[in-house]
């Protein structure tokens, strides 16, 4: 019972601070042209919502059922790691080889 309850408490913290960071892409992403003609940021954003859909319905589906938790609730967690990983790639793509949110020292 204590690792169920845990797993709600984190799943709503993971929510709460996905919604402020799709503030803040989201916010970049409209922000700025070349960020949008980028594939990788739009990759990057759609793996992250579709994370944020899958935890969503988790958490949904674990409230009602402890019992989910052990079952399909852990491969839909899985599925969520993969997909993190996937978009953290993506983000690295962003910062690294297209030198998004980089501050270029060369123009001072």
């Amino acid at each position: 019972p204590g690792w169920a309850s845990a797993s709600h408490w984190l799943l709503a913290i993971g929510l709460v601070m996905a919604a402020l960071a799709a503030v803040t892409g989201l916010t970049d992403y409209l922000g700025d042209e070349r960020i949008r003609r980028l594939g990788d940021a739009l990759k990057h954003m759609l793996a992250n919502v579709t994370a944020v859909v899958l935890e969503l319905v988790n958490l949904l589906l674990r409230l009602k059922n402890d019992d989910f938790i052990g079952s399909t609730g852990v491969y839909i967690s899985g599925v969520v790691v993969l997909l993190l990983l996937y978009s953290g790639w993506k983000g690295g793509d962003l910062v690294y080889r297209h030198g998004i949110g980089v501050h270029d020292s060369s123009n001072l």
